[in-house]
């Protein structure tokens, strides 16, 4: 129906929705209500809150340490056990308090919806319920009214409608009653009906109702947002896998150990059932969570002050795996502010500097004969723009921090124009008050104002350039009024057409003196026989930063879409202008193209390399999304409309318009822009990338800390040695000392040249066999041999041989005093090489010299930290009892501090020889280049 209304004239539309000019009756409005539902957006069953407090209990990781800590509990080390559950408990309680809002896209959708409507029923007007509008109601809408239900207009008065919840696009729309003839056109775009959600801004009418509820647009809308799942994100598929392969590292440890100690070294059953747990607990890095979701905790931090909220932690990192960007145009790329960048009159061509709707900015024209006569064109037109024009400029007060405007923006850059060429419009006013308006209408494409001049009244008039200049007969030059000539329209014809395929809107400007001044002044008899002044281009100008932000994007392997509601002329000359798209090869693709297409030809079509989305819909948007990312593409997809909540949650990334941006599209989103603006989105591009990294750098510094807490249990194994290190000194390290250094790792700053690599290949992965390799091959035996050679130095130190056999056993069961300093001194070299460790895990190839040792403070305080740590658990009751601790000599702690550099300057050697080897590599390409090209000469 929604189709054939608009076809249909208004009495026939009154008969396809079995209404009349008297609107329906109340008992035939309660059958319908009854039969349609009420006008309300329906909200589908959503997750119970008890689910989802449970997922953060049960995700892999969880379970793992659930287990963990059982097992614990089995092998006698309930202390264990509980750590093990708090940290399950602590993670969950702190990720849910970070991620918990009630779903609110739905709740806003249902706010749009006003509570009032204005409807004539029984041939009386009364006002009702807004949910209780049914199909064939007849509303009355007038300027300010928000609409309730979409409908086909059947009576206007100068009416224009906000349809910019549905669009996208600020500009107000003029509407008609008439019917259309127009295939596949947009619905938005269709100027006989109005929707749901909108609202009027000028004039009124009455409409019939054709849609309620979700058969609304604005219902559409909705019932698309519900229906899109949402899908872990790239870190959250790769926790899952790095918990899997931990999981299977540690199980399978602890089950070969176990068969080593019954069966091998027969230790017994239970004694290896208790050693294997010990493995495993040892292989599972309980920090490793709660270090992970605190640094990205960290990273919102660090994008909020870049002006980018995030609202899920996990989606930070997933802005660092970015391939393609999907962006607005209007507010994103642009200023959303219209400005006007040119003037042609009295022959003269003035190009207008400055942006947005602050009044300052000069006025350039090389062909002036004098500042005078410049000033004489600036004036004559001005005084027409600025009198024809019901916008206000505002400055700024208690309220504004800047200008802004009140009315049509297209009218209110012309009294920004007007004041920056120093024309006291307000003053100049007051000798020429306003007596009469004969508004704008579309048919006329025309505004006049009738006002005041000396003895007189003069007509002002502005509108579309060919409807105003086919009404003048005369022009307006510096020197004089003359008749205008076939040579004059061709001139202000090929200026418009200039100004058109530039993508500038563009207003013509005239003038007629009347006469005597009249009670009523009619159309006909008003407009014509008019003098031409002049023509203004104006367009919504590109933020300036905003072309260093695609530069940075394309060095980053980063593609960027623009995906607007604006027609293809404008929307690709912001594209040229700000560098998106350059040549001639450029494809424009509108809504309507979009429909034609296959999904297999539009991911075609978005393989290339330049493509500009026009005139789309919801649907168009959401459907690129989900083209792209079955592409393997990771998508970051830009809106600030209702219309854009389906697409904001099919991309990976959905990211809201803080300023401009509905709250529908807000809650809809994963990230909001404080400041609404395309280049903050790059930053925090930047800033994503460098979480990915510093979780590798984090990564590898658990993981290392890890083979010095195993070894210990393989020597009590083999070598039949005391336990060196006991599974709550262990617990110590993971969950205490280890997890502010961590942490600090996870703040380290983009390493430079961040955004000059590709974006993360989806196959790359997090702990990968480079990773792997540093951390169990090189870091952590450095660790693992001074650990357990701070252990021999104790009983070294003590002139005292290490027990083995049942010795050993006897030893640990007592508690030996030397033993338990032993211990103590095992865990506390962890602790001293993980200094050096760290300061090795803050950059992969680099040295550290290079970056500098104070450039992250924050680890310094890390160190601090874990030296405070180690010395409360060994120092302070009832801490060094739970861990099994006591206090060391002072040359116990000489010779721990000395495998700090140790450890250091092993890993500066590595990095040297990899960056030489890289060199080597990166150099061979060339030698073989230029042996060829010798070959070729």
């Amino acid at each position: 129906m929604d189709i054939a209304i608009y076809k249909s004239d208004e009495r026939q539309a009154f008969g396809l929705v079995e209404s009349s000019t008297e609107g329906i009756s109340s008992d035939e409005a309660e059958q319908r209500l009854e039969r349609y539902g009420a006008n309300v957006i329906e909200e589908k069953r959503a997750t119970p809150l008890w689910r989802k407090i449970l997922s953060n209990f049960t995700h892999f990781f969880a379970i793992l340490l659930w287990i963990a800590g059982i097992l614990a509990f089995v092998g006698g080390t309930p202390e264990l056990g509980y750590a093990c559950f708090a940290v399950v408990f602590i993670n969950a309680a702190f990720t849910f308090w970070q991620e918990y809002k009630a779903e609110k896209a739905i709740e806003n959708l249902k706010k749009i919806l006003p509570r009032k409507a204005r409807v004539i029923r029984d041939g009386r007007e009364t006002e009702i319920e807004a949910e209780h509008l049914v199909p064939g109601d007849l509303i009355s809408l007038e300027a300010g009214n928000h609409i309730s239900a979409d409908a086909r207009l059947v009576q206007v008065s100068e009416m224009q409608v906000d349809n910019s919840a549905l669009t996208g696009e600020s500009e107000p729309q003029r509407r008609r009653s008439g019917a259309l003839s127009v295939e596949n056109a947009a619905l938005a775009d269709i100027p006989n009906l109005v929707f749901a959600g909108t609202n009027v801004t000028a004039g009124g009418g009455k409409a019939v109702v054709y849609a309620t509820g979700m058969d609304t647009e604005i219902g559409k809308i909705a019932g698309m947002t519900q229906a899109v799942k949402e899908e872990p994100s790239p870190l959250q598929k790769e926790m899952g896998r790095v918990t899997k392969i931990i999981a299977v590292i540690a199980t399978s440890l602890g089950v070969i150990f176990f068969a080593l100690g019954a069966f091998v070294i027969d230790m017994g059953q239970t004694a290896s059932f208790i050693f294997a747990v010990g493995i495993i607990v040892a292989n599972v890095p309980e920090g490793l969570l709660p270090t992970v979701t605190l640094s990205l905790a960290m990273g919102t931090q660090r994008m909020a002050h870049r002006h980018a909220l995030i609202k899920k932690l996990s989606s930070v990192e997933t802005l660092g795996s970015t391939t393609v960007i999907c962006t607005d145009k209007t507010g994103t790329l642009t200023a959303n502010e219209m400005t006007v960048r040119e003037v042609w009159a009295g022959g003269l061509l003035v190009h207008v500097g400055g942006t947005g709707y602050e009044p300052v900015g000069e006025f350039d024209c090389k062909a002036a004969r004098s500042e005078s006569v410049k000033e004489s064109v600036l004036r004559e037109l001005f005084r027409i723009a600025s009198f024809c024009n019901n916008a206000r400029l505002l400055p700024p007060d208690e309220d504004r921090e800047r200008w802004s405007i009140l009315g049509d923006p297209t009218e209110a850059s012309l009294l920004v124009a007007a004041r920056k060429s120093g024309f006291d419009y307000t003053r100049e006013l007051q000798s020429m008050p306003r007596r009469y308006e004969l508004p704008f209408d579309s048919k006329r494409k025309r505004m006049t104002t009738i006002h005041a001049s000396g003895g007189g009244v003069r007509a002002l008039v502005k509108g579309a350039p060919r409807e105003v200049m086919d009404l003048c007969t005369r022009i307006w030059e510096p020197s004089g009024i003359r008749e205008i000539t076939e040579e004059d329209r061709e001139l202000i014809a090929a200026k418009n057409d200039d100004y058109a395929r530039r993508a500038l809107r563009v207003l013509g400007f005239a003038y007629r003196d009347i006469g005597s001044e009249r009670r009523h002044y009619d159309i006909d008899e008003i407009e014509k026989d008019l003098v031409f002044v002049g023509l203004v281009g104006m367009m919504d100008p590109p933020r300036p930063e905003v072309e260093e932000a695609i530069k940075k994007c394309r060095t980053a392997g980063i593609k960027v879409i623009m995906i607007t509601g604006d027609y293809g002329v404008t929307a690709e000359s912001i594209a040229r202008r700000i560098g998106l798209v350059k040549g001639p090869e450029v494809k424009v693709i509108t809504g309507l193209d979009l429909d034609r297409m296959s999904d297999e030809e539009l991911g075609e079509t978005l393989r290339e390399q330049q493509v500009i989305f026009a005139r789309v819909s919801p649907e168009h948007k959401m459907r690129v999304a989900q083209v792209l990312k079955s592409d393997g593409e990771v998508v970051a997809m830009t809106g600030d409309g209702i219309n854009d909540a389906p697409a904001l949650k099919a991309a990976d990334i959905g990211v809201a318009m803080g300023v401009s941006g509905t709250d529908v599209a807000k809650e809809a989103a994963d990230m909001i822009l404080t400041d609404d603006n395309f280049a903050s989105i790059v930053s925090a591009v930047e800033e994503g990338r460098a979480v990915f990294d510093n979780i590798k750098r984090f990564v590898t510094y658990i993981l290392a800390s890890n083979i010095p807490e195993i070894v210990p249990f393989l020597l009590f194994v083999i070598a039949r040695i005391p336990l060196p290190l006991t599974v709550m000194q262990i617990l110590a390290v993971d969950l205490g000392t280890d997890l502010v250094p961590a942490l600090a790792l996870g703040t380290e700053k983009p390493e430079k040249g961040v955004m000059e690599k590709p974006p993360r290949s989806s196959h790359e992965r997090l702990l990968n066999m480079r990773l792997l390799a540093r951390a169990y091959g090189f870091l952590g035996p450095i660790e693992a041999l001074a650990c357990m050679a701070g252990f021999y130095f104790v009983y070294w130190q003590s002139n005292l041989r290490i027990p083995t056999g049942a010795a050993a056993r006897l030893v640990m069961e007592v508690k030996n005093p030397v033993y338990v300093m032993a211990t103590t001194a095992c865990l506390a070299t962890i602790v001293t090489t993980q200094i050096g460790n760290g300061f090795a895990c803050r950059t992969t190839r680099e040295s550290i010299f290079k970056v500098g040792f104070t450039s992250n403070r924050f680890y310094l305080l890390g160190i601090a930290s874990e030296l405070a740590f180690i010395a409360i658990f060994i120092y302070v009751p009832p801490f060094n009892n739970l861990f099994g601790l006591k206090p060391l000599s002072a040359e116990t702690w000489l010779f721990m501090f000395a495998w700090t550099p140790v450890i250091f300057f092993a890993s500066e050697a590595r990095k040297s020889i990899i960056r030489k080897y890289e060199s080597v590599k990166a150099e061979k390409p060339k030698g073989a280049a230029r042996t060829r090209n010798k070959k070729a000469a």
